[in-house]
């Protein structure tokens, strides 16, 4: 199946999942919509679990593009404004993407799908599933991620402030997600952020 076929499948079951619990989205309807037959889905997803881990990873890889994006942005920028973009990436993503504000903080309502985080038995052929059925990220993981590829990003070469980065980095990404489970006030989160990192991070 071509990449873009994949992406219609993809695109179908997120917006019945926005429509109707997970429980109640059938296979035949997200094929229906993506213009193609159920046998077609199957071919490419295994099963309507496989369509599960295919759809959280690509709504990973999608928050984590962002953050790639809040972290190189448009021009020059200090360490600061680049943290803030991704702390008010991270909380808007969260807030308009069910599935981005369960991976973020681990709780998974009954709506949704909640794959086993830990790899899954593949025997598909297409490599895009086959990634799909190994590991998806945790919390704690994405934290993790996010704060390496800050500090990758704000300091092309190791240093004896890459330590002090880091912390500055996992500071913004924790206090992020400490708003989206409890919403900030005036200010938002982007207020938070540059009050509790260190001035030395406006390098």
């Amino acid at each position: 199946m071509v990449p873009a076929a994949r992406e219609s499948l993809l695109d179908a079951a997120f917006t019945a999942l926005a429509r109707r619990p997970w429980p109640a989205v059938r296979m035949v309807d997200v094929a229906a919509a993506a213009g193609v037959s159920r046998q077609t889905l199957y071919n490419e997803f295994g099963s309507k679990e496989g369509l599960a881990r295919a759809l959280v990873r690509r709504e990973a890889d999608g928050y984590l593009a962002g953050v790639e994006r809040a972290l190189t942005g448009d021009g020059p920028g200090t360490h600061r404004e680049r943290l803030t973009a991704t702390a008010e990436w991270t909380v808007s993503a969260a807030r308009e993407n069910a599935l981005v504000r369960a991976m973020l903080t681990g709780c998974w309502s009954e709506r949704l799908p909640s794959p086993p985080l830990t790899a899954v038995p593949s025997a598909s052929v297409v490599p895009a599933q086959r990634r799909a059925d190994g590991p998806l990220p945790s919390p704690g993981d994405f934290v993790a991620l996010v704060r390496d590829r800050a500090v990758a990003a704000l300091n092309g070469a190791p240093s004896p402030d890459t330590l002090d980065l880091a912390r500055s980095c996992e500071l913004a990404v924790r206090l992020a997600l400490s708003c989206v489970t409890a919403p900030p006030g005036e200010g938002g989160v982007a207020e938070l952020v540059r009050t509790v990192l260190p001035r030395r991070s406006t390098s």
